[in-house]
This record gives structure tokens, C-alpha cells and sequence, in this order.
């Protein structure tokens, strides 16, 4: 049986210091994954914003093709790139650098 595609919310706590690179890594990130044949072709959707203490945090939201977070974490070009995005971040107020929450769209009722 084929797994299903799963997407991701993926939260990073970006160190003030390190949001320029972060963001250059961020360019390189879903076109590599895409290339790889590692996501859907629905592109990923970005969101930025700040904690009570105004440091950086963003959100991206992309969809797996079924199974391939776990041949990702695999590759040596994804690596390349999740390797530098986490040491630019931090962890802050009891809570990871990066978390990866996988969901699923839930219908409206209306």
C-alpha cells in the first residue's frame, strides 16, 4: 500500500542575527525538495512573525509525496540544506529550534 502525502507545518525559531541566511537557505529548500520529487507540486506557502520579545518565527507549509519525509532525511542535498536552517535557529522558552507537526486538512462543515 502506498502512503498518502502528508503535509507539514514546519515552525522555525530564527535567531535574530542569522534571518538573512535563513531566508537563502529557505530559497533552496522547496525547489530542491521538489526536484527530488520529495513534495507535491503545490508550492509551499511562507508566513513570518514575531514572539512577545519581537524575535523571528516562521511557518512553511508544504505537502510530502507519500513516504518521502522519511527518504529526506536521507539525502545528502536536504541535509545540506536542514543542517545550516536549524543552527539558525534557537531554542527558546522550554520549546524546540524547528518542530514538524505533520497534519491534515480537516473539511469545513459549512
Amino acid at each position: 500500500m502506498t502512503e498518502a502525502p502528508a503535509t507539514v507545518i514546519c515552525h522555525f525559531r530564527v535567531k535574530a542575527s542569522e534571518e538573512k541566511a535563513f531566508l537563502e537557505l529557505r530559497e533552496r529548500h522547496w525547489p530542491t525538495l521538489r526536484r527530488l520529487d520529495l513534495v507535491t507540486d503545490e508550492p509551499p506557502v511562507l508566513y513570518r512573525g514575531e514572539d512577545a520579545q519581537g524575535r523571528p518565527q516562521y511557518w512553511e507549509i508544504f505537502t510530502w509525496e507519500g513516504g518521502a519525509a522519511a527518504r529526506a532525511h536521507e539525502h545528502p542535498e536536504v541535509l545540506a540544506i536542514w543542517e545550516p536552517m536549524e543552527a539558525a535557529c534557537e531554542a527558546r522558552d522550554g520549546r524546540p529550534s524547528v518542530e514538524f507537526p505533520h497534519v491534515e486538512r480537516v473539511p469545513n462543515g459549512w
